[in-house]
């Protein structure tokens, strides 16, 4: 396909019944056009939730009532992010283990611009370089 950037081909997905981009060179491969961002003044961001009992909504697709302190919903993310750091992809992690529906796209929460997140996970996704990861 034209107007890709070299290296990179366009397969089908047995599996989803869609396009997706292949890099021949590096063997990775991504459902968005590489070369292009989202839409301008935009971020991509993934993150791995643990609510606390005074989260915003203490309830979540894993569990109906959220009980456990802030402290140790901080406890379990210093434990993920050190699987992280180990060598454990995000993605399985967040899959796994999110209280945020987008677990089940691996923690994948798409483009999004400003006013559309709460302010503080706002300003720090947008302080971030591209694949930096706060923790």
């Amino acid at each position: 396909m034209s107007g890709l950037p070299e290296g990179w081909i366009v397969k089908m997905s047995q599996s989803h019944g869609k396009e997706y981009y292949y890099n021949t060179t590096t063997q990775e491969s991504q459902w968005e056009r590489p070369g292009c961002a989202g839409p301008p003044d935009t971020v991509r961001a993934s993150h791995l939730l643990v609510k606390h009992k005074d989260s915003r909504r203490p309830s979540s697709w894993r569990e109906e009532r959220i009980t456990r302190s802030k402290e140790e919903a901080l406890e379990i993310l210093n434990g993920y992010l050190s699987q992280i750091k180990g060598g454990t992809p995000f993605s399985d992690l967040a899959s796994q283990f999110s209280d945020c529906s987008s677990a089940k796209r691996g923690g994948d929460l798409g483009h999004f611009g400003p006013g559309q997140m709460q302010k503080p996970f706002e300003d720090a996704t947008f302080a971030l370089s591209v694949n930096e990861m706060s923790g």
